[in-house]
C-alpha cells in the first residue's frame, strides 16, 4: 500500500494516518525514538503491508506486473492502488472526499511532531502540488514511479514507464483492487480495535 491507502487504512486518529503515511521513512524496532502514539501508527502501517503481501488479490496483481519489472512489482501495485482508490474513492470515503481528506491530512501531517526527517522533507512537495488526490490520474502515478526510478533506486532499474502496465492491464488490476480493499479495510479497523 502507498500513501492514500495507508492514510484512509488507518483511521481517524491523527497519529495512526501519520504513522501510515509516514511508515515507510521509519526504520528498525518500535518505538525507537518516536512518541507512543505515532510508533502505533508505523505498527498498524506494517501490519497493513505485511496483511497485503499475503493477500490472494494483492498477489494477483503483483503477478500481472511483467517479468521484466517483477522485482519491482510490489512498489507498482502500491501506487496502481493508490490510482484505483482514488478513482473509488466514493465507494471507501462516501462522506469526505478526496480533496477535503487530503487537505485535512497534510494539515494534520504539518503539526505532527517526531515525523522522520525524510519524510519532512517530503512533505511540503507532497502538500503543494496534492500527490494522493493526484494519483486519480494515471498521468501522475506515471510520472512518480518514473521519479522513483531516476531518485529513489540507487541502481539500474525498469521501474521508468512501469504506468504502461496499469494501462494494459487496467480491468484485471481494477478487479484484484477492488476484491482487496474492503478486506483491508476489515482487517485494519480490527487491528486498531484490538489495541
Amino acid at each position: 500500500m502507498n500513501y492514500l491507502a495507508h492514510a484512509l487504512l488507518a483511521g481517524p486518529a491523527p497519529a495512526d494516518r501519520a504513522g501510515g503515511v509516514a511508515g515507510d521513512f521509519v526504520k528498525g524496532l518500535l518505538p525507537g525514538l518516536l512518541p507512543a502514539d505515532l510508533a502505533a501508527g508505523v505498527a498498524l502501517h506494517r501490519e497493513i503491508d505485511a496483511y497485503a503481501d499475503l493477500h490472494p488479490a494483492f498477489a494477483a496483481s503483483r503477478a500481472r506486473v511483467s517479468t521484466l519489472r517483477r522485482r519491482y512489482g510490489g512498489i507498482m501495485v502500491d501506487l496502481f492502488y493508490d490510482h484505483l482508490l482514488a478513482r473509488h474513492w466514493e465507494a471507501f470515503s462516501p462522506d469526505e472526499s478526496l480533496q477535503r481528506f487530503t487537505a485535512r491530512l497534510y494539515a494534520e501531517l504539518a503539526v505532527q511532531a517526531a515525523l522522520p526527517a525524510g519524510f519532512v522533507s517530503v512533505l511540503p512537495k507532497m502538500a503543494a502540488t496534492d500527490w494522493l488526490a493526484s494519483y486519480h490520474e494515471i498521468d501522475n502515478v506515471a510520472l512518480a514511479l518514473d521519479r522513483m526510478a531516476m531518485y529513489r533506486i540507487r541502481r539500474d532499474n525498469p521501474l521508468a514507464g512501469a504506468a504502461d502496465e496499469l494501462r494494459a492491464h487496467y480491468a484485471g488490476f481494477e478487479a484484484d483492487f477492488l476484491a482487496f480493499m474492503p478486506d483491508a479495510l476489515d482487517y485494519a479497523r480490527m487491528i486498531r480495535a484490538e489495541r
